[in-house]
């Protein structure tokens, strides 16, 4: 921590600058996070979201077209380029210059939507999401009216809100796609006006998996888009040994396996979206034999290098030790020993 943070902190404290104070803890933890500290990280995370606690006043009663989303302060493990893209509308937000409209754009299961929630919580904001269902309605016409009353709470909400339009592509397909139908077209053409007069006071992010098939008239209506996909190789391990932490706090027979379990992640050939390698990692831990400590780590091995033979001779090549070796396949360590001799 840089005894700059520290002095941003107290002024913040002092200036009772809550945005400020929120961002700087955030960052603060983040740092924690990203030097192996992930209970500190986590505690720090704890500690801001019970004293950012928002209870909506009256608007949560009577609107229809936006429901509210409960936040939670797991640990968001992200890379540092999109860790500085959020920062960076915390900053825009916080600053009150009219810039508020964002696009979340990349994979499925690369953190969009738990970015959202996190930029909410900072941001000392109520976050809700649009339900789609209750838009898009099926009679001619009634979309489009549908998504000005939408708008119409949007507004309402000011700046109480961050409001989510989860896989926005729903309702905004490219309008010159003859695949398109009519009734959509104009659906994004009424997105589009009322995009025009969204209230500076209201945060509106916007997540899609189809980036390219946006209407590009809608993507030039976003201050800015982050793209979500620029993981690498590093940036995954160190997620995926953030979410084994989590596990080895409770379960205590992963707590001395994070070294062997960092090295089937670097040598997996190609790691999955966080989306995916948390499903993953959760699924062999929760499926492993309970009579034996190490299964799990098998089980990961397979899933994440389905093509690699899990043979003595294949794991030693790939650099596993004797002991790793005896952990992943059963092999009692004399008979790996003389079989990576015989090699």
């Amino acid at each position: 921590m840089k005894r700059a943070d520290i002095v941003r902190l107290i002024r913040a404290h002092c200036d009772q600058d809550n945005i400020e104070f929120n961002t700087v803890a955030h960052y603060i933890a983040q740092e924690f996070e990203s030097t192996g500290e992930h209970e500190l990280a986590s505690y720090i995370m704890s500690l801001i979201s019970q004293t950012r606690t928002f209870v909506p006043q009256d608007f949560g009663e009577t609107h229809v077209y936006l429901r509210p989303v409960t936040i939670d302060n797991a640990p968001l493990p992200l890379p540092e380029c999109i860790a500085g893209d959020l920062r960076g509308i915390i900053n825009a937000v916080s600053r009150n210059m009219g810039v508020n409209a964002f696009l979340f754009q990349g994979p499925p299961g690369t953190g969009k939507t738990e970015s959202a929630k996190q930029l909410a919580r900072i941001l000392s904001r109520t976050l809700y999401i649009v339900d789609f269902n209750s838009v898009i309605d099926s009679h001619l016409g009634e979309t489009s009216k549908n998504i000005s009353s939408l708008f119409e709470e949007v507004n309402q909400a000011g700046k109480r809100a961050v409001v989510l339009f989860d896989e926005i592509d729903a309702l905004a397909l490219d309008r010159i796609n003859q695949n398109d139908v009519r009734e959509m077209g104009r659906a994004t053409s009424t997105l589009l006006r009322e995009l025009d007069n969204l209230s500076e006071s209201v945060v509106v992010i916007a997540t899609t998996n189809l980036y390219d098939k946006l209407d590009r008239a809608l993507t030039r209506r976003f201050d800015t888009s982050v793209d979500f996909s620029r993981y690498t190789h590093e940036d995954l391990e160190d997620v995926g040994v953030s979410i084994m932490s989590q596990y080895a706090s409770q379960l205590d027979f992963i707590r001395s396996d994070l070294k062997l379990f960092k090295k089937i992640l670097h040598c997996a050939s190609k790691l999955p979206f966080p989306g995916e390698l948390s499903n993953t990692i959760r699924s062999c831990v929760a499926f492993s034999d309970p009579n034996n400590p190490y299964d799990y780590l098998r089980r990961l091995f397979e899933a994440l290098s389905p093509s690699t033979n899990m043979s003595v001779a294949s794991l030693s090549a790939l650099g596993f030790t004797v002991r790793e070796i005896e952990a992943l396949t059963g092999t009692p360590r004399s008979t790996v020993s003389r079989m990576i001799k015989e090699v």
